[in-house]
């Protein structure tokens, strides 16, 4: 049986449940603040956010949620076993809460925001529920709480951005971070809750992006991945305030803008729609060495039925014409994708259609799920969840052993090859390795090299890979590189 083990992951499973902990702030308040996260990529950097505004006011943070006076579980609401894990460790924090009656426990995030006020209802260890955009409100509500009140504000914005707010950078290492460039989503698919939890789509400011950007690269970050429900249809309308005139900026150009801030300052972006992936973008990509040539582009489904079904508003012939721009235009460029196995109404013949989709594309990563209903959405309106669990698991095997193959096919692609990586620091598995991702954004492992040390560039040849890893040596002329 193969390992795949999925890099990058928009949910990064070794990340689920990851309690924040920074640096004290220089004015304290005595009390100490404990943040769980759930989900994507987007409630990390959420929880930055959060620990940003809460350090201001004097806050300290704990990796021991025993030792908290705050405690945060920042949730997720794609897929209902991230619901049920909230609520597991919901009844774990409510054990604290009834040895230590003070201490105070919140909800954030996308559950926040869906469930509301049953969070006060139903859980009631719960004292404070705070949806995406109402982070700001954070200190006050935490002061009605400690005058005996409950606190809720789920209210969404069409304007917030927290584009002034430095988020703290939590448990990194230092060499790589994520900027959210904008907020909420406007593509309304059928299965998807984010629309209602995160709102409207709006775009931040691209001078706090760059300026964002510019920070960490003089901290000595080295690569930063810009973060976005749909970073395709960011746009951004406002006043140059150098020129005194009315500008736009659209992704492509944002992209650019970020790319020019130094060429040993590495670009990422996640996620791309394959209805607003333009060829614009694409030859920027192409255009700038320090662009990483890797796409996130989610399919879902291969078939155009099943694609209209979920309103993904483009059809499996459009999907395939944006794969082949980019083999035209990037040909090295590494794709993963999203892929949901019995949709409603899916059809022997449409899984196939998806299965030969995956055969076209030959995708480097795919992250892969059965259909779950989610309370709220169009298709848990209008659809019936018709397809059996047993053939929503037979399809997603099919699905996960053809990607399995896929990766190991990429991967081989690179052995006997250098590539050029960002070192991002010792293995997991063992401290005598280092490892770091190369363009494509495999995993590389190596040796630990004398006078290689993480945040460095360094060329490494592939001599072997597995399914999920490219293992190789550091070498020291400078061959080509792919």
């Amino acid at each position: 049986m193969i390992d795949l083990q999925l890099t990058d992951k928009k949910h990064d499973e070794e990340r689920q449940g990851e309690a924040l902990i920074v640096d004290a702030p220089l004015v304290r308040n005595g009390r100490k603040l404990y943040i769980e996260s759930y989900g994507c990529q987007m409630n990390f950097a959420d929880s930055e956010i959060v620990a940003s505004i809460l350090l201001d006011q004097g806050f300290e943070t704990t990796g021991d949620y025993k030792e908290a006076d705050v405690v945060f579980i920042n949730t997720c609401s794609i897929r209902e076993n991230a619901e049920q894990r909230v609520r597991n460790r919901l009844s774990q924090f409510g054990v604290e809460k009834r040895r230590n009656p003070k201490l105070i426990v919140g909800v954030l995030g996308c559950m926040a925001e869906r469930l509301k006020s049953k969070f006060l209802e139903e859980e009631k260890l719960v004292d404070v529920v705070v949806g995406p955009d109402a982070y700001r409100e954070l200190p006050q509500l935490l002061s009605e709480v400690e005058s005996g009140h409950k606190a809720i504000n789920v209210l969404l914005s069409r304007e917030e951005t927290y584009a002034d707010i430095s988020p703290v950078r939590l448990n990194g290492n230092g060499i790589t971070a994520f900027i959210s460039i904008m907020r909420g989503c406007d593509n309304m698919c059928s299965f998807c809750v984010v629309p209602f939890t995160r709102g409207r789509e709006r775009s931040r400011d691209p001078h706090s992006i760059m300026a964002e950007a510019q920070d960490l690269f003089d901290r000595g970050y080295k690569e930063v991945t810009l973060l976005g429900q749909n970073v395709d249809s960011y746009k951004w309308k406002g006043t140059d305030s150098e020129e005194s005139t009315e500008i736009e900026v659209n992704f492509a150009q944002l992209l650019e803008k970020v790319a020019l801030i130094s060429p040993e300052l590495r670009i990422r972006f996640s996620t791309s729609h394959p209805k607003d992936i333009t060829d614009e973008v694409l030859y920027t990509i192409a255009k700038h060495n320090n662009i990483c040539n890797y796409i996130h582009l989610p399919v879902q489904s291969g078939s155009s039925r099943v694609l209209e079904l979920m309103n993904r508003t483009y059809t499996r012939e459009w999907y395939i014409n944006r794969i082949d721009a980019i083999r035209n235009i990037i040909p090295d460029c590494a794709i993963s994708s999203d892929i949901i196995a019995g949709f409603c109404t899916e059809t022997e013949e449409e899984h196939q259609e998806t299965l030969s989709i995956m055969d076209y594309v030959k995708y480097d990563f795919a992250f892969t799920f059965s259909y779950s209903e989610r309370p709220g959405t169009l298709a848990a309106r209008k659809f019936e969840d018709d397809i059996p669990e047993e053939v929503k698991k037979r399809r997603l095997s099919e699905i996960l052993l053809k990607q399995q193959e896929t990766s190991l096919y990429r991967l081989q692609q690179f052995v006997g090859k250098t590539v050029r990586i960002l070192v991002e620091g010792t293995s997991k598995k063992s401290d005598k390795d280092f490892c770091g991702r190369n363009d494509q954004n495999a995993m590389v492992v190596f040796p630990a090299t004398e006078g290689v040390t993480a945040g460095q560039y360094v060329n490494v040849h592939i001599d072997r890979c597995t399914s999920a890893t490219l293992l190789g040596t550091v070498v020291v002329e400078e061959p080509e590189i792919v």
